[in-house]
């Protein structure tokens, strides 16, 4: 009989926000050096959480977040621009998001607005 996964451990594996990579991984994955992710961090750009061990764990949306700064790096930009442009261009997310969701709770006063 097999057994059945919890589903708490499943839901991990969809969790964006899950600190699952370490960072010799997540400096693969996104084809930079640890020593990069170090920088991102200390520009506080992300903050990795730390393993019981003290080690750093980063989750997918945190390395998504260093890949677009470095793609920014990549192109010429400083570290601590691109940083400053990835924080201003998630705020600028945010707030487009927040609008259009205004937007429609304008023109359908029935829909709530989600906050």
């Amino acid at each position: 009989m097999p057994t059945e996964t919890p589903p708490h451990t499943t839901d991990k594996f969809d969790d964006d926000d899950y600190p699952a990579y370490t960072m010799g991984r997540a400096a693969e994955m996104i084809g930079t050096t640890p020593a990069f992710l170090r920088a991102v961090g200390d520009a506080r750009l992300i903050v990795p959480l730390r393993s019981e061990g003290g080690h750093r764990r980063y989750s997918r949306y945190q390395l998504r977040i260093a890949a677009r700064a470095r793609e920014l790096v990549d192109q010429g930009t400083p570290i601590d621009a691109a940083c400053r442009i990835v924080i201003l261009e998630d705020q600028l997310e945010e707030a487009r998001q927040l609008n259009e969701t205004l937007r429609r709770a304008a023109a359908d006063p029935s829909q709530p607005t989600g906050s």
